[in-house]
């Protein structure tokens, strides 16, 4: 009973793997021949089935961008992004369609560490860094099995700092992978979906006109409050807009 239960477990997911590799390459086969309307709906019913990648994602964007939808090319060249962070045609295709974004706004510059943290961390993908940190463990235990069971000393030295290597690159990898998945599911950054939005110093259509920003940019979300959420802005501006006038990364 036990065996005949996986193999229908096993089949249904064959068929399910099929199913997905059907429809991604019928949405494919819309966007090779210009049909961009069809291509779009084709990729978000993958992605409404759970099945999310950095490859359909960026598919998506290039249909978007194709059709002129600016803004929902960007939003889904972010969410690729976020899966693929060291993705050059992602991140080539991300700055084209930012150049149709109205507003020029000067990141803060960021402190050399940070910065040199981050493109550490972006080097892989969450599987990559795991499977780093997977196999240097494994590693590890078998030159600890070398420096606790053989009697030749030079083997007992190099099996021992080789060891001590190769946890720390276990270590740090686990983190850089720990790293990777708490920015994709805990990240609060949001893409403008309205044609313009007056920024508000307090969540309140009463609240002072602060700055004008359009549609396209990428902010981060700081608080929300009825229906009202709390921005910033990569220059360090920040104040409030309805919350109906972004949509989340």
């Amino acid at each position: 009973m036990k065996k005949f239960i996986q193999t229908i477990f096993l089949l249904a997911l064959s068929l399910s793997v099929f199913a997905q590799d059907a429809q991604l390459d019928k949405a494919n086969q819309h966007y090779i021949a210009g049909e961009y309307d069809q291509a779009i709906e084709a990729y978000n019913e993958i992605l409404n089935g759970s099945k999310e990648s950095a490859e359909v994602y960026y598919n998506l964007g290039n249909a978007y961008y194709k059709t002129g939808k600016y803004t929902q090319s960007i939003l889904n060249y972010e969410r690729a992004k976020l899966l693929a962070p060291n993705d050059e045609d992602i991140q080539f295709n991300l700055e084209l369609a930012n150049q149709h974004v109205v507003d020029a706004i000067d990141p803060l510059p960021q402190v050399f560490f940070v910065r040199w943290w981050n493109n550490i961390t972006n080097k892989f993908s969450i599987d990559q860094w795991a499977r780093i940190s997977v196999v240097s463990f494994i590693v590890f235990l078998i030159l600890a099995g070398l420096f606790f069971f053989t009697q030749n000393g030079v083997i007992k030295r190099v099996s021992f700092w080789t060891g001590i290597l190769v946890i720390v690159i276990s270590i740090f990898s686990f983190n850089f992978a720990a790293r990777h998945k708490k920015r994709i599911t805990e990240h609060n950054f949001a893409i403008i979906t309205q044609p313009s939005v007056t920024v508000k110093s307090s969540p309140s259509d009463s609240g002072t006109d602060l700055f004008l920003i359009h549609e396209g940019l990428k902010v981060e979300i700081k608080d929300n409050l009825s229906g009202w959420m709390e921005i910033r802005l990569s220059d360090g501006n920040q104040g409030w807009l309805p919350a109906n006038s972004v949509e989340r990364i």
